[in-house]
């Protein structure tokens, strides 16, 4: 069918689908980026340092989301990308806990005390024998990450303040179908369903990838 524009709902969902799963994407990387930098630093610096940057990351966690992605909207005059960029830039404080914790108990293994006794400088072990170690929960996190951020865009597009018309996602979809739910419930329907199958799925390829990478978590 059709919207009360005349415009193709089939062909606007597998545009908002695509936008839905771009912003995730992006807003992902965003946050591993930061998250894994931050936690990695916070891990194996220990002692004072640490107990400050985790404070922060606490102070951090008490700020209301929708508040920074309203003052994301007025700043970037409700860019996108940008917006969605900031959301990245928020979502990165549960990958930074995951991280100190793996990096700290990485920290202790032989052959980090190998390379500290053959002075290794601490930027060398953190590139060469920590991070590649932490490869299987970053992507972990990942799979589980993303639809997460696409969950957070529908939220946000479906109140007005994520993407706007007239691009597609699949949070104003939703939201232009519960306008008209009354008359022409389709419109509420497919896009809402389309937004569950696409979660799931992420969901059941992050649940396969953690067992395959982590059989401690099976």
């Amino acid at each position: 069918g059709t919207d009360r524009l005349g415009r193709d709902l089939f062909v606007r969902k597998f545009a908002g689908t695509r936008v839905s799963l771009a912003i995730g994407l992006l807003a992902t990387g965003v946050s591993l980026v930061i998250g894994v930098t931050y936690g990695a630093v916070a891990g194996y610096a220990g002692g004072r340092a640490e107990e400050w940057m985790m404070r922060a990351v606490d102070a951090l966690y008490a700020l209301p989301y929708v508040f920074f992605v309203i003052v994301a909207n007025v700043v970037f005059d409700r860019d996108p990308v940008l917006v969605f960029l900031s959301v990245g830039a928020i979502g990165w404080l549960t990958m930074a806990r995951v991280v100190r914790g793996e990096v700290r108990r990485l920290g202790h293994s032989t052959y980090v005390e190998a390379a500290r006794v053959a002075g290794a400088t601490p930027l060398r072990i953190l590139a060469r024998h920590v991070l590649p170690n932490l490869a299987g929960t970053v992507v972990i996190y990942a799979t589980l990450a993303v639809p997460q951020m696409i969950l957070i865009e529908s939220f946000l597009s479906f109140l007005g303040i994520g993407v706007q018309e007239p691009l597609a996602s699949l949070g104003n979809l939703v939201a232009g179908g519960a306008a008209d739910m009354d008359t022409t419930p389709w419109m509420l329907l497919f896009p809402a369903g389309v937004l569950v199958v696409l979660v799931l799925s992420l969901n059941m390829v992050g649940d396969a990838l953690r067992d395959a990478l982590d059989p401690r978590m099976s």
